[in-house]
């Protein structure tokens, strides 16, 4: 009797598990054929080639390009085309800036295919062609201001993806890469930093100090043209800094000293690894040389030196 009713209750489990199964698959599947699959227009350039791109001012051949591939759930089959919109900004004067309009649209027949199987394509864009499109003389833009590019990938099923219908996971992150928007500034021509005080005003977001690479990290490196090396960051509360960093949790300052004679100083940013990390470059007048704005990408920092 207690075999009998042992293997009725190993059978009446095993019976279970499969009902169960059988159950959680149907409601998987339901959930499944409930899923729309959308497509991604991924820039395939290294984020930190495109956060270094800046167009001289003075330079109507000045160019930009970047290379992007389209990933769908039809291998780049549903691609109809790509449309290409600009916005220019007057920093100055907010009033003279314009409002986006239609510069080029690539059909999927201008895609070739890359390396990975994919539809691909690199977009170039000259300040001249930017400046016409916007109906810009020269004497309209300077160094500060900038232009906005925004692209919108079309399908040939009547849907389009672009900046404003996109999830985080789309748009940021290492894999996807697509935000269908870049910022293009305008800046000088190289001329020598002004000598004196720069100011560089830190924040971060969670008031916890800057975190760049884990715990700590690195901070905003300058490499002046002698060889002089600065390192300025907010100290971290979790890792003891590798360079003598200035106090702070929400906010801080610090300040670099250039020399006079000195003909260039490249500006490095290390990244922001928990999305929290601000900070304003100016110069020795208190002039606004760079505003990274929250969560600023990993490379070259912009500095106009225009604004002196």
């Amino acid at each position: 009797m207690k075999r009998y009713i042992k293997n009725l209750m190993m059978l009446s489990l095993v019976t279970t598990g499969f009902l169960a199964c059988e159950s959680s698959n149907k409601t998987i599947d339901d959930v499944f054929a409930e899923v729309t699959r959308g497509a991604v227009f991924r820039s395939t350039t290294p984020a930190t080639e495109i956060a270094a791109q800046e167009l001289s001012f003075s330079d109507p051949t000045a160019s930009v390009s970047t290379t992007f591939e389209v990933e769908d759930n039809a291998q780049g089959g549903l691609l109809q085309d790509v449309q290409v919109y600009s916005a220019f900004n007057s920093a100055a004067d907010p009033a003279s800036s314009v409002a986006e309009v239609l510069i080029n649209t690539i059909p999927a027949s201008a895609f070739t295919t890359n390396a990975d199987g994919l539809p691909g394509t690199t977009v170039t864009l000259t300040l001249g062609e930017l400046a016409a499109a916007s109906g810009l003389t020269p004497s309209d833009y300077t160094g500060g201001d900038s232009f906005t590019i925004r692209y919108v990938l079309n399908l040939t099923d009547g849907r389009a993806f672009t900046s404003t219908n996109l999830n985080s996971t789309v748009s940021g992150g290492s894999y996807f890469r697509s935000p269908f928007t870049y910022t293009i500034p305008l800046v000088c021509p190289p001329i020598p930093p002004t000598a004196g005080t720069w100011t560089i005003e830190m924040e971060d977001a969670y008031g916890d100090g800057w975190q760049t690479a884990g715990n700590g990290g690195p901070g905003i490196t300058i490499t002046l043209n002698d060889g002089t090396v600065f390192e300025v960051g907010m100290c971290s509360p979790y890792e003891a800094s590798p360079y003598d960093c200035t106090p702070g949790t929400a906010a801080a300052t610090a300040t670099i000293d250039i020399p006079v004679g000195t003909t260039t100083a490249d500006w490095v940013f290390p990244g922001d690894t928990y999305g929290e990390i601000s900070f304003k470059i100016l110069t020795p007048n208190g002039n606004l040389a760079a505003d990274s704005g929250l969560n600023p990408p990993a490379g070259a920092i912009a500095i106009d030196f225009c604004v002196d």
